[in-house]
């Protein structure tokens, strides 16, 4: 399984900021999931749907960011439904992905591209959050932005 990210002639693709590039991305993908790894309670759900190998993830993981964020295509998965079944994930959850995610991505992106990735990040989560909790009237994840831009 290669770790590279295929990405199509600039002329078929409009990334989200001209700036991010796949290596940015691959680099993301690995430091964020080695945080998440880690992480007391996040590494536990983790590991508990994905078992010890997490090679897999993170290649589907680098091809979700690639098609998000340079409009690859390279992306074939249903995230909404694959979320919708794990048990156990508190919002409370959502809020230690985000401020591990944030983290990241002001460490590896351009203070022109961070926010607009946190941006599309947030719509996403919040997305998954609504998937999860199937509950409107409740309070989503809170914005990024612990941080200036």
């Amino acid at each position: 399984m290669s770790s590279k990210i295929p990405v199509m002639s600039a002329r078929e693709r409009t990334p989200l900021d001209p700036s991010i590039t796949p290596a940015q991305i691959n680099h993301l993908v690995e430091s964020f999931y080695g945080k998440v790894r880690q992480h007391e309670t996040l590494g536990t759900i983790f590991l508990r749907e994905m078992g010890e190998d997490w090679g897999p993830h993170l290649h589907k993981m680098k091809h979700f960011w690639a098609s998000v964020l340079l409009k690859t295509g390279s992306y074939k998965g249903k995230p909404v439904p694959a979320h919708a079944r794990i048990q156990g994930v508190t919002t409370e959850n959502f809020h230690e992905w985000m401020d591990l995610f944030e983290e990241e991505v002001y460490a590896i992106f351009s203070p022109e591209a961070a926010p607009l990735l946190l941006a599309t990040a947030q719509r996403i989560a919040q997305s998954l959050w609504l998937a999860m909790f199937a509950d409107p009237f409740a309070t989503p994840p809170a914005k990024f932005g612990s941080r200036a831009a």
